[in-house]
């Protein structure tokens, strides 16, 4: 019913006498550059959603563009009135700037640790107030 496979998999190279899968390999510190970028990532656009002017975003920016080698992509959004949606958008800049914090810390990176820390204090607190409106 099937026609059976004829060639090797994609997957698997044959060098020599051995055939092992050939897959691209990056270090653990690549892995957690990369996380740590994504994460930062993530923060900065909730940042700028939330049009936050205290120079965070800013910021941040740099050490995605540092852990990137990239400058991030950036979107404008019209300012938002504080309420609900508000207090939600702080809270979940709070997760992310944790989940940053996480990731820094293992991998030793102080400039981004100290970073996520303050955005964390920052979006609590605002989450704090948008909440109390």
């Amino acid at each position: 019913m099937y026609e059976p496979i004829r060639s090797k998999s994609a997957v698997h190279v044959v060098d020599g006498n051995r055939s092992e899968p050939q897959y691209p390999h990056s270090s653990r510190g690549e892995a957690l550059d990369i996380q740590l970028a994504g994460h930062l990532a993530a923060l900065l656009a909730v940042t700028d959603e939330l049009g936050m002017e205290d120079g965070g975003a800013a910021r941040i920016a740099e050490q995605v563009a540092r852990l990137r080698g990239s400058q991030p992509v950036r979107v404008s959004y019209p300012a938002l009135a504080d309420g609900a949606d508000t207090a939600t958008l702080h809270r979940r800049a709070h997760d992310l700037a944790a989940r940053a914090l996480l990731v820094a810390a293992s991998r030793a990176d102080t400039a981004v640790a100290i970073l996520a820390a303050q955005r964390m204090d920052a979006h609590a607190a605002a989450a704090h107030l948008a909440g109390a409106h």
